[in-house]
């Protein structure tokens, strides 16, 4: 792909980000805006944050799957389930089993209340995408979501990203060993 233009500027001398034409500006405030707003409202309504919230919805998808899994699907890291995971079993919304085939690997399954308040939830949930996508046709939320896959499964060769080795760091950083 081409180097586009329009996402830098120079100020006062110095190449800054163009804000109104950097991508990664827009994925970042879209994430921030949406989960602190479902955050607020989820945990006012339903008494669940946002990270139970995922790990709910994506229980309801895939039952009876493990921690790592629901890592390795929604990119949360390990501590945060974890920590969710026993907020939900302590609230009776899901239950942790040994995993028949291995007896360090747990599954995770909502209970009955659990598919309750998911399903309370996600009514919700879906609203706030209605409102999202308003003003866009059929047609363009179908691209959208073609485009959104398409740059989600570029995001490991973006984290593999590093700097060359010989480029200097800035004034005042030292060089990780």
């Amino acid at each position: 792909m081409a180097t586009r233009r329009g996402n830098t500027a120079v100020r006062q001398g110095r190449k800054v980000l163009n804000l109104s034409g950097y991508v990664t500006f827009y994925f970042t405030v879209l994430a921030n805006k949406l989960s602190s707003g479902a955050s607020r409202l989820y945990l006012k309504r339903y008494d669940i944050g946002i990270i139970e919230w995922r790990v709910m919805a994506m229980l309801a998808v895939e039952p009876r799957i493990s921690p790592v899994r629901i890592c390795q699907i929604i990119g949360l890291d390990k501590g945060a389930v974890s920590r969710e995971m026993r907020k939900l079993e302590a609230k009776g919304y899901l239950t942790v089993d040994e995993d028949p085939e291995s007896t360090r690997r747990r599954t995770l399954e909502l209970t009955p209340l659990g598919y309750a308040i998911h399903d309370e939830i996600i009514r919700t949930a879906l609203e706030r995408e209605r409102r999202l996508l308003k003003g866009l046709s059929a047609d363009e939320v179908d691209t959208l979501l073609d485009l959104l896959v398409r740059t989600t499964a570029n995001i490991p060769h973006v984290n593999e990203y590093e700097p060359p080795a010989d480029s200097k760091p800035s004034a005042g950083r030292k060089k990780k060993a």
